[in-house]
């Protein structure tokens, strides 16, 4: 998969087979409509191209919108979407004046002069341009003129990526780890570097790092004691233009997860502490994926740090006694 960190980059292509959308969480519901545009650019001879678009449009058009929460940050989108098998994914900014085209100059100057689209598969529901009013009989009425097919994709997939992001968030929400990985099918993920903390955790036994997450919209699941596979990698992975190669972990370890507001120590802001089995390194500076396997229990607070000690034990037996 290659790929375009702007429109820009991108040459207009001879047989272009495009769909545009944030897909975030790349679920099941993205995954269908993913393998219906792999497969299309490959009965027609075609390229396989994506357009999406960071930051999120809800951030460029609602600026001051704080319910934005995000399934995947950028890098764990293009992860999953090189899975897919797609040929081009262009990652191009949001902005004002992108926004404020009318629909036929979005349709000329995106889809027709900048990536060559010769069949455009897109969502009865999908809008675009100003005040979002290009929809897919704009795109229909001017396919004869820019000379490009449309292809619908049927209500009843569009209506499981809804679901689907729907179910997702709200199972992250309530600690649902196993019906979250259900629809995304795959272990959801946060990706953040270690920072140091109070290590208040040394003093009971069980060394923990801080994880600070980068996107700031990035969906945290509930408070809790969550099993993990933590991938660690030496510098946080950034998203480069030309051919993707998926960066290689220099580590895999198994570990638990806490997720809250630490209600026994200080119950001020949260934390996300993360403490790997078996697992001795320095992990400072260091980048950690976080794959979430299963839910243990929620936050408590306990009386004293002894209680504390002896339940984190406990979670620590239940961990392992998940992973055998």
């Amino acid at each position: 998969m290659k790929i375009y960190r702007n429109l820009t980059e991108f040459e207009p292509l001879e047989n272009a087979v495009v769909t545009i959308g944030t897909f975030d969480g790349v679920h099941i519901g993205h995954q269908k409509i993913l393998k219906k545009l792999v497969d299309c650019a490959n009965e027609k001879n075609g390229e396989s191209v994506l357009l999406t678009f960071f930051p999120h449009p809800r951030l460029i058009i609602n600026p001051d919108d704080e319910d934005l929460r995000l399934i995947n940050d950028i890098e764990e989108k293009t992860h999953r979407l090189a899975l897919s098998g797609l040929d081009h994914l262009i990652i191009t900014p949001f902005t004002r004046d992108f926004s404020n085209q009318s629909p036929e100059e979005y349709i000329r100057n995106v889809l027709v002069d900048k990536l060559g689209t010769k069949r455009i598969i897109i969502g009865y529901d999908h809008h675009f341009g100003k005040d979002r009013k290009g929809s897919i009989k704009n795109l229909t009425e001017l396919a004869h003129i820019f000379d490009y097919e449309v292809l619908e994709i049927p209500k009843q997939d569009i209506d499981d990526v809804a679901v689907s992001s729907t179910r997702i968030r709200e199972a992250l929400i309530k600690g649902d780890i196993d019906t979250a990985n259900k629809y995304l099918d795959y272990p959801f993920e946060l990706t953040g570097t270690i920072v140091r903390g109070d290590q208040i955790g040394r003093t009971i036994g069980f060394p923990t790092a801080n994880l600070h997450v980068h996107e700031t919209h990035k969906l945290i699941p509930a408070y809790g004691i969550y099993a993990v596979e933590v991938e660690i990698y030496p510098h946080v992975p950034s998203i480069a233009s030309g051919e993707y190669f998926e960066p290689q972990p220099t580590s895999v370890a198994k570990g638990m997860c806490y997720i809250g507001n630490r209600p026994t120590i200080d119950g001020m802001a949260r934390k996300i502490e993360v403490n790997l089995l078996d697992f001795k390194d320095d992990l400072y500076s260091k980048t950690l994926r976080l794959r979430f396997k299963h839910f243990i229990r929620h936050d408590e607070r306990f009386d004293s740090l002894e209680e504390l000690q002896a339940q984190i034990k406990k979670d620590e037996d239940a961990i392992r006694a998940y992973f055998k």
